[in-house]
């Protein structure tokens, strides 16, 4: 009884107890310690915020110079383009002058503003052929879209010196054809006979094209 072994066994110091999470595949993982979500967020709010001053800057820069390079691009200065029209088709003409005119189109250095008039065809010939005067219509027109075609066939016989373009087909409708003359007037200038004929290339697009047909009309390009 009071006899003890002479072999001394260690005493065994228990070892600190791992904080584990069973997996589902026999394997002990450590808990993960978790990251607060707020600091991230004010790093991309931060980022955002930076983002939009600079596309706002660009945006701004952008369009400032799309002003300036317009304002330059008119050098020339400004004119006009009086579009002499028959009643029965002023409706789309008008439609697509504003159009024109909203665009602030430039043609050769030249801001151009177009004028549509409604004037019977009638009188406009009679300017055109000298036996009325211009002031009866307005003024002498740059460009006249008359009811018919053989208007401006007679006139290219009578005048040969007033056209100034070949006059294309812009609509059709119950009295033939509708033809747009770019007019060679006394006073016409170079500036004004250019863009005469750039609206008449601009009646021919689908939007204006388009017009026409709602007014009842055949358009030139289908």
């Amino acid at each position: 009884m009071g006899r003890h072994d002479g072999r001394h066994r260690a005493r065994q110091q228990p070892e600190p107890a791992q904080s584990v999470t069973s997996t589902g595949t026999h394997r002990a993982v450590g808990r993960r310690r978790g990251v607060a979500a707020w600091p991230i967020a004010c790093v991309v709010l931060a980022g955002l915020l930076v983002a939009g001053w600079f596309g706002w800057n660009w945006a701004d820069g952008v369009l400032e110079s799309r002003a300036v390079a317009e304002v330059e691009s008119c050098q020339a200065g400004d004119t006009t383009v009086r579009v002499a029209v028959d009643p029965a088709l002023v409706d789309p003409v008008s439609t697509a002058a504003d159009r024109w005119n909203r665009e602030g189109t430039v043609v050769r250095e030249h801001c151009v503003h177009v004028d549509v008039q409604a004037v019977p065809s009638a009188e406009v010939e009679a300017v055109l052929s000298g036996t009325a005067d211009p002031a009866d219509i307005g003024g002498y027109p740059t460009a006249w879209l008359p009811d018919s075609a053989e208007r401006i066939d007679a006139l290219a016989q009578q005048h040969p010196e007033l056209i100034g373009s070949s006059g294309l087909t812009i609509a059709s409708g119950p009295d033939g054809e509708h033809r747009y003359l770019a007019v060679a007037g006394p006073d016409t200038r170079d500036a004004q006979q250019h863009a005469a004929q750039s609206f008449q290339k601009f009646l021919l697009r689908p939007a204006q094209q388009q017009a026409f047909r709602a007014a009842g009309l055949t358009p030139a390009n289908g």
